[in-house]
Formats: C-alpha cells, sequence, structure tokens
C-alpha cells in the first residue's frame, strides 16, 4: 500500500484530537517532528496533523481511531456479559444439585469448564476456515454480519434470564453460538488493523488494541459487578447487547482498500494448507505459535475460574469478583501501555519466553493464595505479564507475515490463542471435578512454564529472534 495515498486519506487538515485543543495542537508541532526525526518515521505528514503522544501515536489515523473506539465500548459490554455469565452459571449448578439433578462431580467448576468449552470449541474448528474466508471477501462486511449475530445472542441471554427459563444447556449453547461467530470474525479483525495504519504504526496500533482490550476488562467486569448486584445479570446481557451497535456503527465509516481478489482456482482446503506450509517453513512463527499454544492450553484456563475462586474460596460477593477481574484487566491494560511506550524491544523470543515465566508463575501464586488483596495483586502481575507476552508475539506475527497471508496467518494465532484455550479449559474442569480447583490451575502452569524453557533451550530460531 502507498503510504502517502494511505496518509492522505487518514489525516484532514486542521482535524482536531477529541478532548485535545487546537492550542495544544500548536504546541505539539516542534515535538512531533522532532520525534518524527528521531524515530526515522517514513510516512510524510501533511500540514497541520493529529498531535499525539508517543505512547498513542496509531490514534493520529482516523480509521483506526474510529475502529479503536467502537471495539472499546464493545468489549466493555462483552466483558459485563463475561462476569455476569460465570456468576449466573454458579447458581445454576447450585440450584441443580440442590434438586439432585446433576451428576456427582459435576458442580459448578465443572460447568464453568464446560462453557468455557463450548465457547472456545468454535475457535479451534472454525478459526482457520475463518482466516481463509478473510483472505478472501470484503473483511468489513464480514465483521458487521458476525457482531450483529453476537448482538442477537446477547438479546436472547438477556431475556431467558430476565423470564427465568434459562438452564445450563441454554447457557452452553448460546456460548457455542457466539464462539462460532467469533470465530469468523476473528481473523479478519486482526487482519484489518495492518490496513488501517501505516507501517510505522502498526506495533503501536497493535499494542493500543491490546490496551483498549485490557481497559474494557477493567472497567467490564467493575460495572459488570454493580448492574449484576442492583438488575441481576439480565442488565448485563442486555448492555452487552447494546453495546454491539458500537463497533457496527463504525465499520459502516472506516474506509479501507478492498481485499484484492486472487485469481488462482484453489480450493478452500488447498489455500488452508498452503498456509500451514507457508507458517510451519518459517521457523521463528512455529516457535511463537507454540508459546502461545502453551499458554493458552496450561496457562489462560485460569480466568475461566475466576468467578469459582471469588465465591468458594475467598468468599466474596459479585462486586468482589468484579473488582478481582478489574485487577486481571487493570495489570493487562499497563502490560499493553508499556508495549505502545516501549515499541520494538531487543531480543524479542527471550522477552516473550521471560514475560511468560512471569505469567505462569503469578497463576500458580494466585491458585494458593487465600487472601484478597494478595489475590487481586497477583491477578493484576498475571494480566500484566500475559499481555507482554502475547501482544509481542502479535506483533511479531503481523510484521512477519506477508499482505496475501496475513488473514491465515493470524488465524492461526487466534486458534492457538483462544481455540486451544478450549482443551484447557475441558482438562481444567474435569481435574478440578477429582483434585480441586487450585491444584489443577496449579499445576497446569507449572507444565507450561517447564514447556516455555524446554522450548526455549532447543530452538536456537526463537532465542535469535530480535
Amino acid at each position: 500500500m502507498d503510504p502517502d495515498r494511505l496518509t492522505s486519506a487518514k489525516y484532514q487538515p486542521g482535524e482536531a484530537v477529541a478532548g485535545t485543543g487546537n492550542n495544544n495542537n500548536r504546541a505539539n508541532d516542534s515535538h512531533l517532528q522532532s520525534l518524527a526525526n528521531e524515530e526515522t518515521v517514513a510516512i510524510q505528514l501533511p500540514a497541520a496533523p493529529l498531535a499525539m503522544p508517543r505512547v498513542m501515536r496509531a490514534l493520529r489515523n482516523r480509521d483506526f481511531r474510529l475502529f479503536w473506539t467502537g471495539n472499546f465500548l464493545s468489549n466493555v459490554g462483552t466483558w459485563m456479559q463475561s462476569v455476569a455469565q460465570g456468576w449466573l452459571v454458579l447458581q445454576l449448578a447450585d440450584e441443580s444439585a440442590a434438586r439432585g439433578a446433576l451428576l456427582r462431580g459435576h458442580n459448578g467448576a465443572f460447568w464453568l469448564g464446560v462453557v468455557s468449552f463450548a465457547a472456545s470449541a468454535p475457535m479451534l474448528m472454525f478459526t482457520l476456515i475463518g482466516g481463509v474466508i478473510a483472505d478472501r471477501v470484503d473483511r468489513r462486511r464480514l465483521m458487521i454480519r458476525t457482531q450483529a449475530a453476537m448482538m442477537l445472542f446477547a438479546f436472547a441471554m438477556a431475556a431467558l434470564t430476565f423470564f427465568r427459563v434459562i438452564n445450563l444447556p441454554e447457557i452452553v449453547l448460546l456460548a457455542f453460538a457466539t464462539g462460532m461467530a467469533m470465530s469468523l470474525n476473528t481473523p479478519s479483525y486482526q487482519a484489518l488493523v495492518p490496513q488501517l495504519v501505516p507501517k510505522e504504526d502498526l506495533t503501536n496500533a497493535i499494542a493500543l488494541n491490546s490496551a483498549q482490550f485490557n481497559l474494557s476488562r477493567v472497567l467490564g467486569p467493575t460495572l459488570g459487578g454493580f448492574v449484576m448486584a442492583w438488575f441481576g445479570p439480565a442488565g448485563n446481557f442486555l448492555l452487552n447487547g447494546i453495546s454491539f451497535l458500537a463497533v457496527i456503527v463504525v465499520l459502516t465509516r472506516i474506509h479501507y482498500p478492498p481485499v484484492e481478489q486472487d485469481q488462482e482456482t484453489a480450493s478452500l482446503w488447498q489455500q488452508l494448507a498452503e498456509g500451514f506450509r507457508y507458517l510451519f517453513e518459517r521457523r521463528d512463527m512455529a516457535n511463537l505459535l507454540i508459546l502461545v499454544g502453551l499458554a493458552s492450553i496450561f496457562g489462560i484456563p485460569y480466568i475461566m475460574f475466576v468467578p469459582y475462586f471469588a465465591r468458594d474460596i475467598l468468599h466474596v460477593t459479585e462486586r468482589g469478583l468484579g473488582m478481582l477481574m478489574a485487577f486481571s484487566g487493570a495489570g493487562a491494560f499497563l502490560g499493553a501501555i508499556t508495549i505502545a511506550y516501549l515499541g520494538k524491544v531487543k531480543q524479542r523470543g527471550t522477552f516473550v519466553v521471560s514475560a511468560g515465566s512471569l505469567f505462569f508463575t503469578a497463576v500458580i501464586a494466585f491458585a494458593f493464595s487465600r487472601n484478597f488483596a494478595i489475590s487481586a495483586g497477583l491477578l493484576m502481575v498475571a494480566g500484566y505479564s500475559m499481555i507482554l507476552m502475547v501482544a509481542t508475539v502479535n506483533s511479531l506475527m503481523q510484521q512477519l507475515a506477508s499482505n496475501e497471508m496475513r488473514g491465515r496467518v493470524m488465524s492461526m494465532y487466534a486458534t492457538a490463542f483462544l481455540g486451544f484455550a478450549l482443551v484447557g479449559a475441558l482438562i481444567a474442569g474435569s481435574l478440578a471435578g477429582v483434585v480441586s480447583a487450585p491444584y489443577a490451575i496449579a499445576g497446569m502452569s507449572a507444565l507450561a512454564l517447564l514447556g516455555s524453557w524446554l522450548l526455549y533451550f532447543t530452538q536456537p530460531e526463537l532465542r535469535r529472534l530480535d
């Protein structure tokens, strides 16, 4: 893509940043010029560009700014639903157990694992297909349709919960349907970001995307805890459905070049196989994918069990659960801001493994904590280090992949990061019914810690990755 053409479509002279006066823009002109010289920014800015601090430089692009805002509002709603859904599953499991309707060992922790499995299963089964589709169709149109589908599923959850006719099977079914829509949405979402910013802003854009997602993890559960206490889980589901309108409206307003259609006659499966060959012939990308897979299977399932730890281990209410989730999101937000500020770090292979090690260690300590304040602090550390790891891997995958293969490569990344979590959720849920949730979570994270360092010492391409 021609940077000058892209820039002229995005920057309008005299355009002001929301919440920033024109005087501040003029005052920052000299600072922006100095920064551009120091970092060898290749893009040519027209007169009176948007002045942004270094940590937010990607937001100077109009389309990315709209995309960022719409997704932030939508993600706040998604996290509000997540905290309510986990709490509702525990309540329904207790009610079923009181009626003698649950099999032995099928407690609340088990059903949290089942719901997480149902939500993640489509990510494993359909995300790779979604990646091929993302390389062949209009990504914006596909995203509008998948976002609309998820909105309808949220409204269905709200209605069933409000009229008190929802049961555990309905939650599992709706979680699966939402996961299917998400599996088709995610590769297009990932592949669209490089189309909204010049190459020089890509790392910052990915970090800011992670920051908005994790800032929503702070606000969403916090607001969700209060809304759930005032109106019940149905209120959270309703607000989540409404929040999808934000991203749908934004998708109708952004501008980006359409995907160039290949003239090849290769089938979907042949193109998918081509994507696998492309990735695994590049050892650096393959090693990164393995690291993400280890974290997804053995580390990330702890998130699904935070409602269990809140209620049955730490003995707190809905608001306490919201606070725990908010601390986790706050740490992740700080991690994303750190990546956005640092930009490209040196020795990124070593950096990824080190951040992952801190993440696994924090999860192990959280599993055995019985103090609310300590648990909240450990969740913050876990969130911070997890984002340092996955945001760096995301940036590397985006930069290493070619334009024509990016949709497929990012679908493989999404499958490893989100789809493999279904395996971890199923394992953790099953183990929790046998050895208790704390031992299951701690043991799985310990395996991930050992596996990461084994890969690091046996793969020189990972150690040399910069």
